[in-house]
């Protein structure tokens, strides 16, 4: 996907540094291709299952790759009414619709349920009461998987872990089987399906194999009391390779240990991929502002900034970082604090990083930051979004323009008594 030709990245068959002279810097791209690709991966692996792959847009939800994956019959994992909205806008039918997220407000439940979305993963009690409110004042029935915490350790990031009991998702294992019982007794609602999710960027297939385990267990022992059920959602959460020797399970691993478990269930399986299909599609285009000296140490200053990524200050997480120029084989390495021009010492993307000389106005790609990237910058210190552009061969678009200062001030209102 990123190739140098003549002394230069590309991706795809565009120049970054193209994109990075003619939109500014910092600047998300995206590769299409690299969408695509990713996505027909997981179809390959989940080949000979009933299956439907839900992308989580909570991992890139730019209207572009929503659409570039609709286009493809991608389903869509929602965890907010925004992006119920979202995934309509860009083309795909309610049908293919989860809506999931620990706190759904009653008018999210109602944008939920009028768009006939494909189920409703339910996380408490009272919000199961409170659906049912909702459905039946709209006079339907709304489609329910109860999402278990099955108290699995995955083994990754304290902050993505969401299967243990500490973690604030799901219902208690232990609980499982009353709370369906007491969904069946309400008017409008219609238990479906079952759901779970441990967390996100696993890199070990052994706590997926605890937790197919004991999500088809259950699902038996649910189906076995009477419940309807018709849908098993396993999430998503598999990692990708961030650092250059992270050797996360391959798809075809993924795909056989599910199959493995769910084989002798009539039912159909859910997947909610996001970080696997976009991750690696994108990266965050930056200039380095300048270079300084500290005790003993080297300053890279980019003029991208954790509110553009916030993924390192806020989970400590590793990016391979890459110039643009293609450095000598025998270029000489320094050691290098990577960080971008907010004021806050978390702002900060790598330390003691060894690199070929890095001097500046040099443009430097972050990579792997098509998931969570985008997403979750903010206008911190009045810095304006970051734009994004998506590539398709030789050409790029931009999908969402950097907005002017003027634009972000205007936004505010002043009271009449000031």
């Amino acid at each position: 996907m990123l190739t140098y030709k003549n002394g230069d990245l590309y991706l795809e068959e565009v120049a970054l540094r193209r994109i990075g002279d003619e939109v500014g810097t910092p600047v998300y791209a995206y590769s299409s291709g690299a969408l695509k690709r990713h996505y027909q991966e997981f179809q390959t692996a989940l080949h000979g299952l009933d299956h439907m792959i839900c992308f989580a847009i909570k991992a890139n939800s730019n209207q572009a790759v929503l659409k570039c994956l609709a286009d493809l019959g991608s389903g869509f994992d929602a965890v907010s009414g925004g992006e119920i909205s979202r995934a309509l806008h860009a083309g795909a039918p309610g049908h293919k619709i989860v809506f999931a997220g620990v706190g759904k407000t009653k008018d999210e439940l109602r944008l939920a349920l009028e768009a006939e979305v494909c189920q409703i993963n339910v996380e408490s009690e009272p919000e199961i009461t409170s659906l049912n409110e909702v459905a039946q004042s709209l006079d339907l029935q709304a489609p329910i998987a109860v999402r278990v915490n099955p108290d699995i350790d995955a083994k990754t990031h304290e902050k993505i872990s969401t299967g243990k009991s500490e973690n604030k998702f799901g219902v208690p294992i232990s609980r499982i089987r009353d709370i369906y019982r007491h969904a069946s007794h309400l008017s409008h609602i219609k238990t479906t399906g079952l759901a779970l999710h441990i967390g996100s960027q696993l890199t070990d297939l052994a706590p997926y194999r605890d937790a197919f385990r004991t999500a088809c267990d259950l699902f038996k022992m649910l189906r076995g009391e009477g419940h309807p059920l018709k849908r098993l959602d396993v999430g998503g959460g598999l990692g990708i390779p961030y650092k250059s020797d992270d050797t996360p399970p391959s798809l075809a691993e993924y795909g056989a240990l599910l199959k493995e478990f769910v084989a002798d269930i009539d039912c159909q399986i859910i997947i909610e991929p996001g970080r696997h299909i976009a991750g690696p599609a994108g990266v965050l285009l930056t200039r380095v502002l300048y270079v300084k000296s500290g005790n003993g140490r080297e300053f890279a200053i980019l003029d991208a900034a954790m509110n553009d990524l916030l993924r390192p200050a806020l989970y400590d997480a590793y990016h391979r970082i890459t110039h643009v120029s293609q450095p000598s084989l025998n270029e000489k390495k320094r050691l290098y604090d990577i960080v971008g021009p907010v004021c806050e010492s978390a702002d900060t993307f790598a330390v003691h990083r060894s690199m070929p000389i890095i001097k500046p106005n040099d443009l430097m790609v972050i990579e792997a930051a098509g998931a969570y990237g985008s997403v979750m910058a903010s206008e911190y210190n009045t810095r304006p979004l970051t734009p994004e552009v998506l590539i398709q061969s030789d050409a790029y678009s931009i999908v969402r323009k950097r907005p002017s200062i003027d634009e972000i001030i205007s936004r505010d209102r002043i009271p009449s008594w000031l």
